[in-house]
């Protein structure tokens, strides 16, 4: 008898093998609290990953009780250090209004615009990863080349255009507007931006977008990459590309991160 994945599961109304779900909260402070967690131990993971370059890079979890202000890392504060006490908050404005740091310019620039734009995200994620600057530096969408890039089949964009580091909100606009419906931007000789519904999700889109670029440097260079055809490339992308599964992959990557660096948790 044939058994369905649990990536295949991920897609299904049910919960086979017992699957976790991401979770409830009694109030906005519980909520509150668990994103700027989930928050630190992204940076934590980030850091790990190799994702950080000297101050660039940010990720950003929109407020539960004020929607126009987001939780971010503080500027100049490296990745590997971040606390859960060290996030600061800032509004519409790109005021910090909790915390004891500065707010990178180009993380309001960038993300205030997102947020905005994209009601249903709660999280956005940013760096000057080594593939996935690499990659953007060809201006072209990823490949259905693997099972992993499936998951940004139809569901990512390019920013076709580089007018150096991003300070002016309206720039900030045009990345958004580019984004549009996805999940994840390619920004032309600069970077990769991801969000999702979690920061969990938002993390691991960039996490696992990042690879894909550093995949498919890898297979051109080889040779020319069989693609995945139309069909199966869309059911995958169903499969391993959904909310659920976005979040539901992050998961061991937290248990990890928070059972080797447990401080970030101060």
């Amino acid at each position: 008898m044939e058994t369905k994945s649990a990536e295949a599961a991920m897609i299904t109304p049910t919960r086979p093998f017992n699957l976790p779900m991401p979770p409830t909260f009694a109030n906005a402070d519980e909520e509150r609290l668990h994103r700027k967690q989930r928050l630190a131990a992204a940076f934590r993971l980030f850091a790990k990953f190799g994702f950080d370059e000297g101050v660039a890079g940010h990720i950003t979890a929109r407020d539960p009780e004020k929607p126009d202000h987001f939780w971010v890392n503080p500027f100049g504060r490296d990745f590997s250090q971040i606390r859960v006490s060290d996030l600061i908050l800032v509004n519409h404005k790109g005021e910090v209004v909790e915390g004891d740091y500065p707010v990178n310019t180009a993380a309001f620039a960038i993300h205030s615009s997102v947020h905005t734009a994209r009601p249903d995200c709660i999280a956005a994620a940013h760096a000057h990863s080594l593939y996935g600057k690499s990659w953007s530096a060809l201006g072209r969408l990823l490949d259905p080349i693997t099972q992993d890039a499936c998951a940004f089949y139809e569901d990512h964009s390019v920013f076709n255009d580089f007018t150096g580091v991003v300070y002016d909100p309206v720039e900030g606009q045009r990345i958004a507007e580019s984004l549009g419906n996805h999940k994840g931007v390619i920004l032309r000789n600069h970077g990769l931006l991801t969000v999702g519904q979690s920061v969990d999700e938002a993390a691991w889109w960039f996490i696992t977008m990042e690879r894909s670029c550093h995949a498919q440097l890898l297979v051109e260079a080889a040779g020319e990459p069989h693609l995945i055809g139309h069909d199966q490339a869309k059911l995958t992308s169903l499969q391993v590309g959904s909310t659920i599964a976005g979040w539901f992959q992050f998961q061991p990557l937290w248990d990890r991160i928070t059972k080797e660096q447990p401080d970030l948790f101060e």
